[in-house]
């Protein structure tokens, strides 16, 4: 598709993810979520360029989604890079909202569904996040559960994650992500990777070792044909990068009880469980989640390498 593509809802690719895609090239998609809202500034900007370097430096082309002025956009140039890290009024949009966005003109960073949704749409196979959304906690009282899972339920891509966030209820996760269908593989574990720490305690039914044998799966998938849905790369992060895991576990007890004291409830849980962690563990969990995600990254763009040379 052309960068300045007729048609106004259409993802606009980059020339060089274009190309790429063209030319049957590895592609990794990246969220843009956490460069505008998940790292503080300036840091995120130079994030979003490492993790960009990383996919180069392992033979891909990233593909950083956003939304500018009401174009999806598959792949960013340097500047508007900086305009997703450094603008204010850049806002956070899940899949739900991207009509509404495209609509308006708006300009937005794009979460798990959206990424995952535009980076499908586009062609792009491969995408690497840090850790994926999912069923929250008190679930019975307040129907809480992440848009990501439904939308992976029917979007054919392959997601390499550290696994959700560990303030989420990830035994009832898992069991949500089995009903919709939806394929999860350990990649070097047997047990489902908790985001912050290596190992939520839960293990997974299928272990794969390489990108070979993920994309010996993906194929499998491909040949099966629908229902498409998502194949979830979960990727521990290393037990060396981890954050302590009693530091972790008293933590968030204790903003757990905060949370119920202050009656923050709903949509507001996450968000303040997320900083709690962050305050609380002198920053500890933000490094620890940069660790999860250069690794997912690096993963994925070594399985999409592994893709394109199967082919």
């Amino acid at each position: 598709m052309p960068q300045n593509s007729p048609e106004p809802y259409e993802p606009v690719l980059s020339a060089e993810v274009r190309a790429a895609l063209s030319a049957g090239l590895p592609v990794v998609a990246l969220e843009s979520t956490i460069i505008a809202h998940g790292l503080p500034r300036p840091r995120n900007l130079t994030v979003a360029r490492e993790l960009e370097g990383l996919v180069r430096s392992t033979g891909a082309v990233p593909a950083t989604v956003a939304v500018l002025d009401g174009r999806a956009h598959v792949g960013l140039g340097e500047d508007q890079l900086e305009r997703v890290a450094g603008s204010p009024a850049v806002r956070k949009l899940g899949h739900r909202d991207l009509a509404p966005a495209l609509a308006a003109g708006a300009s937005g960073a794009t979460t798990v569904s959206a990424t995952a949704f535009l980076a499908a749409r586009a062609g792009v196979g491969v995408f690497a996040t840090g850790g994926l959304g999912g069923v929250h906690r008190e679930w019975a009282a307040d129907q809480d559960e992440s848009a990501d899972l439904r939308l992976l339920a029917r979007t054919g891509i392959t997601v390499v994650c550290a696994g959700v966030k560990s303030v989420l209820d990830i035994p009832a996760t898992l069991q949500r992500l089995e009903t919709l269908g939806v394929c999860v593989v350990g990649y070097g574990t047997k047990h489902f990777p908790g985001f912050y720490l290596s190992s939520s305690g839960k293990p997974v039914d299928w272990t794969v070792q390489s990108p070979g044998e993920v994309v010996e799966v993906i194929r499998a998938k491909e040949a099966l044909g629908r229902p498409a849905s998502a194949l979830i790369v979960a990727n521990p992060v290393p037990e060396a990068d981890q954050l302590d895991p009693a530091l972790h576990d008293r933590v968030l007890a204790e903003a757990l009880d905060a949370c119920r004291e202050r009656g923050i409830s709903g949509q507001g849980v996450t968000p303040f469980l997320l900083d709690q962690l962050m305050r609380r563990t002198g920053g500890a969990s933000l490094e620890a989640n940069l660790a999860a995600v250069r690794g997912n990254v690096t993963l994925a763009a070594r399985i999409a390498v592994a893709a394109a040379e199967a082919t």
